[in-house]
């Protein structure tokens, strides 16, 4: 591919304390960068690197870059630097990037990094004055660098940054929480002990609320929002005894290392332990998980938050106005937007200053819509039993079912919906095996620890089926609605089970049992439901597919061998494009592209003259509907046939174990906000005389509703796909990062 050779040459480095993803935004920026004809420079060592200048700063090619994504921390180093603190350490930090020909400069770090990058910026051209009076750079010189360019990306596991949703390491570190989370839990069941869990948070009380509400903690401290009451050892402790009293055999309190009473005093792990003892005596241990939380492999969402952010700061640096104010590369729902840097950080510290002076409404309100319903949502499933309902209140008969495959994230839906319904007072119902246990009478009734245990286990404890009632069926259906005195229905499930949704909501004429409030929860590994951007399960099966490509890719890498990994998805390529993002592949193959004996010419003379310049892995995605007559299978004999004995060639069918697993944390919390709100729903739309149905999803950051009467104008009935899929705009990005220049 031959690219117009672009005169800039940009820097990059990594800074402050390390976030898994950083790999991943760094392998961005270079491949984007020489995709543009731009040249760039990786300084190691951060700010001390550019100080030191030398050897720090090297030049990079495509392959400087190849094999990172899997790597957690930064692989050209982090230091806090105090020279650069100095203004004499920034002067020669400006000397040495002029001295290399960068005036463009990507800084990957948190807020204090990005406001030393903006310091350095708005010093450039006094500092570059003062190095051309000494004579230490060149009149020439100094006239082609008159400015500093800056673009900064946030790298950090906090989630503390205004201006983007999610910070770079944030789901990686929820990972390695709720892994430990799990684990202790089991323990903790085996000893009938209580665990008190410290996690990171200084200002930011993200990780600790986001990882109770994903692996069901009973207790949780937050600097945004401490315990109202001046007694909060008291009431702690009486809801802790009451949920051993309903036969919980574990005590979960996590806490933020940040957190702090109504007066400031610091919560500590130690002094929760204190009490739990003194005033119960639980036998109690203490886990401060520290900086695991910032290691390992990052999760796939961070490679792929690292690659776009990556991209769009390459974007930024090469057109950005240079005397326009420095920008902030974040992400808001699954859309990059800009804002200006030193703007989000100063509100960034303005939510740490109003902590400070116990500012905490101010402080939620800040911190967004999201945040403070998962916090509600939090303290209702901490509770031991629900609450008792009001005198009066219409108590309503709501049925929770699955329908379709097994999605991870199931079973912590239904947790969610179970106990937030019994807690608005009403009574509920379960089928099990989906509609076909519904037609056979298999409904029971729930209590608040039916459910216990749930949020954290894979497949579906309810069961689940395909069954999609049809003809007479759909009068038996009516009659065991109308038998359970059903007045709601929350289907958590797939395509089959929104077309039997459809059916009893375009059907309620002809059957008055089905005139009731019915909602649809999407649940799919494939992601391919309709008014949703992401589908519970998805991100599961996402991490599954990347963590076994990883394992594949170290088999390969050792033996000169192209794997093709053929991963579920049906006639949605979404998994197989993310993946292939995640993974870097080289070449991803899905329904929605097809493929083509071209397309696989093209591939493997990419492959050969790769593998004739010393590559030593190959990597295809095929998703598993890509082409009826281009199998998996066959493009494997074509590739090994055409190699000639200069690579070999292998397929792994991922299978079934895509669909396996505990769920992920962002599954688990999706799966529990998005119940939250079909709970609501279902409650609101009882009280009418013609209740509405919907399927409930999350659409650019908001839970949404649409209605079930838009299922067949949304849906493409031929690939039972939705008719628009917001991730298809990633298809170029993974190209251009797939493909090397090789006129570079």
């Amino acid at each position: 591919m031959t690219t117009k050779r672009h005169t800039s040459k940009i820097g990059v480095l990594t800074s402050g304390g390390d976030a898994p993803g950083m790999n991943a935004a760094l392998r961005a920026v270079v491949r984007s960068a020489l995709q543009r004809g731009a040249r760039v420079f990786a300084i190691y060592e951060g700010y001390q690197g550019m100080v030191d200048g030398g050897d720090y700063i090297r030049e990079m090619n495509w392959g400087s870059v190849g094999g990172i994504l899997h790597q957690g921390g930064t692989i050209i180093g982090s230091a806090r630097s105090a020279d650069f603190r100095t203004r004499e350490g920034r002067r020669k930090a400006v000397r040495n990037l002029v001295l290399n020909g960068i005036d463009r400069l990507i800084v990957i770090g948190g807020d204090g990094s990005l406001t030393g990058a903006n310091i350095f910026r708005q010093e450039w051209k006094e500092l570059l004055a003062e190095l051309r009076e000494a004579g230490e750079i060149t009149v020439a010189q100094a006239k082609a660098h008159p400015n500093l360019i800056l673009a900064g990306l946030t790298g950090s596991i906090d989630n503390d940054m205004i201006g983007t949703n999610m910070t770079i390491g944030t789901d990686t570190a929820l990972h390695r929480i709720t892994e430990a989370m799990d684990a202790i839990t089991s323990t903790a069941s085996s000893h009938q002990r209580a665990f008190v869990i410290e996690v990171m948070g200084r200002h930011c009380g993200y990780l600790a609320l986001m990882s109770g509400l994903a692996a069901g903690a009973n207790w949780v401290f937050i600097p945004e929002s401490p315990p109202e009451s001046e007694n909060w050892e008291e009431e702690m402790c009486q809801a802790l005894h009451a949920g051993r009293e309903t036969g919980r055999r574990h005590s979960i309190v996590i806490v933020a290392e940040g957190a702090r009473d109504r007066n400031g005093i610091p919560i500590t792990s130690q002094y929760i332990k204190e009490v739990l003892e003194d005033r119960l005596a639980e036998d109690t241990r203490v886990t401060i998980l520290g900086h695991v939380q910032r290691g390992g492999a990052p999760s796939a969402f961070d490679r792929i938050l690292g690659t776009l952010m990556g991209n769009a700061a390459v974007e930024e640096v090469l057109t950005a106005d240079p005397d326009s104010e420095p920008k902030l590369i974040g992400i808001r729902e699954n859309n990059l937007i800009r804002s200006p840097l030193m703007q989000c950080v100063e509100q960034t510290r303005h939510i740490a200053e109003l902590i400070e002076a116990k500012e905490y409404e101010t402080v939620l309100t800040l911190r967004g819509g999201n945040f403070r319903d998962s916090l509600s949502i939090m303290r209702t499933l901490t509770r031991a039993q629900p609450r008792s309902p009001e005198p009066g209140q219409k108590r309503l008969r709501l049925l929770i079912l699955h329908s379709g495959g097994p999605a991870p994230g199931m079973n912590t839906a239904a947790r969610a919906a179970v106990r937030l319904g019994l807690d608005r007072g009403h009574t509920m119902l379960a089928a099990y095996n989906g509609f076909q246990g519904v037609l056979d009478g298999e409904i029971r009734e729930m209590d608040w620890m039916s459910v216990s245990g749930w949020v954290s286990r894979g497949g579906a404890e309810l069961g689940t089926s395909r069954k999609n009632p049809d003809g007479t069926e759909l009068a038996r259906l009516a009659e065991v609605f109308k038998q359970y005195e059903v007045q709601g229905v929350m289907i958590i499930g797939g395509s089959s089970g929104y077309e039997t949704a459809y059916k009893l909501f375009t059907r309620s004429d002809d059957f008055p049992a089905f005139n009731i409030p019915i909602v649809c929860l999407p649940a799919s590994i494939n992601n391919d439901l309709p008014g949703s951007e992401h589908s519970v399960g998805s991100d599961t099966a996402l991490n599954s597919i990347v963590l076994d490509v990883d394992k594949i890719k170290q088999s390969a890498v050792a033996s000169r061998r192209c794997f093709v990994v053929e991963v579920m998805g049906r006639y949605c390529g979404y998994l197989a494009l993310l993946s292939g993002l995640a993974s870097g592949a080289e070449r991803v193959y899905m329904h929605e592209e097809g493929v083509t004996l071209h397309d696989l010419q093209i591939d493997l003379n990419n492959l050969v003259h790769g593998f004739e310049q010393g590559k030593r892995l190959g990597l295809m995605i095929r998703g598993e509907y890509a082409d009826p007559f281009y199998t998996t299978a066959f493009i494997v004999s074509l590739f090994e046939k055409e190699a000639g004995g200069l690579f070999d060639v292998r397929q792994a069918i991922l299978g079934h174990v895509q669909q396996g697993g505990a769920p992920s944390p962002f599954d688990r919390i999706q799966a529990t906000r998005l119940a939250a709100k079909g709970i609501d729903f279902l409650i609101r739309e009882a009280n009418k005389i013609s209740p509405g149905g919907a399927f409930v999803g999350m659409q650019t950051g908001q839970v949404t509703f649409t209605s079930l009467g838009d299922l067949t104008r949304l849906v493409d009935p031929d690939f039972s796909r939705p008719r628009d899929q917001w991730w298809l705009r990633l298809q170029e990005l993974a190209k251009i990062l797939a493909e090397p220049n090789f006129e570079e």
